[in-house]
């Protein structure tokens, strides 16, 4: 990556000077979101060892598949981050919450989202991914009534709406 090319995770900050950094060793991630955006990045680059070394692996339920997480990386197109919101995780604090979505074209190019609620915890002075969960699916709710193929078109042009606005 050249040195003046953006970062992947969307900070606006060169890749040295921002993920590459803590992605190459050269210094831990001192926030949650830090480390998640870093995380980002690492799979954007497919640095698996990264990811992998980020993760608490003490419960053996946890532990990542890298086979399977390295084949999701490599095949997809990574089309940008977005932090939805943020709890604790900051340079004082031991455990902190980052809810995110990583957009990408999956290997058959479907654009698809990845809306995560991810948990960290300071251990030994490092951000580890603690866990994730799918953030809940918000509900459409219409504000007003369906309109049948066969009622009046709500336009007014008096036509049935199948054969007006519904065409």
């Amino acid at each position: 990556m050249a040195k003046t090319e953006l970062c992947p995770c969307g900070s606006n900050k060169t890749y040295d000077e921002c993920c590459g950094a803590v992605i190459l060793g050269k210094r831990d991630a001192t926030t949650a979101e830090e480390l998640m955006r870093s995380r980002y990045t690492a799979y954007v680059k497919h640095e698996i060892d990264y990811i992998v070394a980020t993760c608490d692996n003490s419960d053996k339920k946890t532990q990542i598949d890298y086979n399977q997480t390295k084949k999701w990386a490599e095949e997809s197109q990574w089309l940008g981050l977005e932090i939805v919101r943020t709890e604790a995780g900051t340079e004082n604090d031991k455990r902190g919450v980052v809810d995110f979505i990583a957009n990408f074209r999956n290997s058959k190019g479907v654009k698809e989202e990845h809306h995560e609620i991810a948990e960290f915890e300071k251990i030994n002075g490092k951000w580890l991914y603690i866990n994730g969960r799918f953030a809940p699916v918000q509900q459409v709710v219409r504000p007003t009534a369906k309109v049948g193929r066969n009622e009046p078109c709500p336009c007014g042009s008096g036509k049935k709406y199948k054969h007006c606005c519904g065409a």
